[in-house]
């Protein structure tokens, strides 16, 4: 089975995200090391990270998945943006590997105008740069899909692999699927037939074996309306065979998946859209 769980909060502390995950019933959980809209982050100090270690070994939530925050944009043409961006996505990278977090989601980007070709070049630039400044670093970065609103890079599987041609060491990049962006980007997945021809253009492009982690959402917009709304599994344009297409799907066994929808502070919402999904298994 995959292993389930959803995007948490870490207000408090890194090792709070671990236990409201297991409060809930994740196996998983995606986070934010940091404010995810501000440039500026707060160090951790030895002690907090140690903690986080000592949280995790005793929940045995695994993987933990961090998510790059919002502001990084790597394909921008605006020189002092890139600038910001790629400083942005060294510290993310470094703030994963000194917590043995193995996988970081980055949203690809938006080239604004400048064109396709030459905003894949800025993203795999930066990817390059630094890798190439920190090869000890194990963290793998993972390209996640987009809904294709505006200029945003990453709406086709085509896209994403372009980007991955760039990489100096392939080994580097992994992706991630998220359900709502593929369907809002005209992705198919609510019917076995629809699925299966996604999924073999998915293995066309640079094969199942590279998805590393998935967004379970549902989505408030149609198939190919290419605007980014999540929505509760089941509730939305994707329904509940959708994701049933997704979690009998032998490729992604034992992969890690969470969910990224509406929520409160209670987490309520979780463990509903939690028990859909493992209704789905049995």
């Amino acid at each position: 089975m995959p292993r389930l769980g959803a995007h948490i909060s870490i207000l408090g502390g890194l090792h709070l995200a671990l236990e409201r995950g297991q409060s809930i019933g994740c196996e998983t959980i995606q986070v934010f090391t940091r404010n995810s809209n501000r440039w500026q982050s707060k160090q951790r100090t030895p002690e907090e990270l140690e903690l986080f270690r000592k949280t995790q070994g005793e929940t045995g939530i695994h993987p933990v998945v961090a998510h790059a925050i919002y502001l990084i944009n790597l394909a921008s043409p605006d020189p002092t943006v890139r600038t910001r961006s790629n400083d942005a996505f060294r510290e993310e990278l470094a703030r994963c590997q000194e917590a043995d977090i193995p996988y970081l989601v980055l949203h690809p980007g938006s080239h604004r105008g400048s064109g396709l070709d030459r905003g894949i070049a800025r993203i795999a630039q930066g990817i390059n740069a630094a890798y190439a400044e920190h090869p000890q670093y194990t963290v793998l970065t993972l390209l996640e899909n987009t809904a294709g609103q505006g200029d945003t890079i990453g709406r086709t599987f085509e896209e994403l692999a372009q980007i991955a041609g760039r990489i100096q060491e392939p080994s580097r990049i992994g992706y991630c699927l998220d359900t709502a962006h593929a369907l809002a980007s005209g992705y198919e997945l609510r019917t076995a037939e629809g699925y299966g021809e996604t999924m073999q253009a998915l293995e066309n492009c640079f094969g199942a074996e590279m998805v590393k982690f998935f967004h379970l959402n549902d989505s408030k917009k149609e198939l190919g309306s290419r605007i980014d709304r999540h929505e509760h599994i089941g509730k939305g344009a994707i329904g509940v065979e959708g994701f049933r297409n997704l979690l009998s799907d032998e490729r992604f066994k034992g992969l890690p998946m969470t969910l990224e929808t509406p929520k409160s502070d209670s987490l309520v919402e979780d463990i509903e859209n939690l028990q859909t999904l493992r209704a789905l298994l049995e």
